[in-house]
Formats: structure tokens, sequence, C-alpha cells
């Protein structure tokens, strides 16, 4: 029997940002947090090592291959997923205490774990982030200068699959390049709109 997911409160905002690596999630959340500091984000868990910009705990929590490991036999992730051979998944202690902060709650996964979150929580608000076309997405993993010629091939072919589950989100929003806060300032426009609706329904309930 599967273990029961951290309750969401009725009022309370589940928003996963997914999509194709090089789409931009990490900035756009990063950015979203900073203009709006009532969200709480559940911050994942990796074993792949940290990128220069990156800081423990606040981007992902670092850990070894054998950490994971043991956080995975011990059924601590309420998702997980070996994604470009490297290890990711979102503890269940860290989405239960971001749902008893009261706050609206912020996830950053990939597509095969947005659908897991759905399954879990089918009320979350799902949006899917895309750098627009594939010539812009081989642009931005090219910049990274960390992908081998095979590796960004096979990011891009996986980016092409997760494309086609679009309609499984809730919305779909270009990350412009050079415009981040235009970004940023769409899924604010989002998040507000299903807030008004969520106070709308409670208010006929």
């Amino acid at each position: 029997m599967a273990p029961t997911p951290p309750k969401r409160a009725a009022a309370q905002l589940l928003i996963v940002i997914s999509g194709p690596s090089g789409a931009g999630k990490d900035s756009v959340v990063r950015q979203l947090l900073q203009r709006e500091p009532g969200l709480q984000f559940v911050v994942t868990t990796t074993a792949r090592k940290m990128r220069a910009a990156e800081a423990h705990g606040r981007d992902y929590f670092f850990v070894s291959g054998e950490e994971f490991e043991r956080m995975l036999a011990s059924d601590e992730f309420i998702e997980h997923a070996e994604v470009y051979g490297e290890h990711k998944g979102i503890a269940r202690k860290e989405v239960r205490a971001a749902l008893q902060s009261g706050k609206d709650v912020v996830l950053r996964v990939d597509v095969q774990g947005a659908a897991r979150i759905r399954q879990l929580y089918p009320a979350a608000l799902l949006l899917f982030l895309t750098p627009g076309n594939e010539n812009e997405l081989r642009a931005r993993l090219g910049e990274r200068e960390s992908e081998t010629d095979a590796a960004l091939e096979r990011r891009v072919a996986t980016a092409r699959e997760e494309a086609q589950r679009q309609e499984e989100f809730d919305y779909v929003v270009v990350n412009q390049r050079d415009d981040l806060e235009g970004t940023v300032g769409t899924i604010q426009g989002i998040i507000r709109a299903e807030r008004a609706r969520m106070r709308a329904r409670a208010k006929t309930r």
C-alpha cells in the first residue's frame, strides 16, 4: 500500500513548475521567489554535482549517490526520477513542512515528476515552461559548456518527447531569451488568477 501523501489545505495552491532541461526553470523559480516572498519553495534533492552558481539548500539539496540510494530505500521521496543519468527526488518531509507553513507551495520538477504530483494532488497547478523552439533550446544547452555532443542530442530528443505532453499541464509559458522578468510576470499573473478562482469557489461552498 502506497504511503499517504502530505495533506494540502483546501485554500492552498500547490504550484508545479516543469519543462525540459534548458527551459530556464531554475532562473524562473529563483526570481519568482524573490518577487513573491509569500511562496514556500520545496527544494529538490539530487545526487548530481553542484554547479558554480548553485548553493546547497537553496537550489537543491546535494547528496552523495549512496545517501540518495539510502533515502530511496527508506521511501523518503514523494516522487523521484533518474533524469539524464542524474538522480533527483522531492523529499516527503520537505513537502510536509511546506504544506504545514500555510503558504502557497512551489515545486520545480521534471515532466514525469509533474505527472506524479498530479496523481497525488489532482488540484495542483501545473505550469509547463518552454524555451519556445528547438533551436533556442539547443543554444541554451550549448551555453552551459558542460554537455558533450551526444549528451546535448539526448537532452534535445527528450525535450521533443516532453513537448508532446504539454496538454497534461494547466498552462504553457514561453520563457523568452532576455525576458526573464516578463516570464516571471506571466507566472505571477497566473498565480493571482488561480488564487482569485480559489477564493470564489470557497465563497460558494
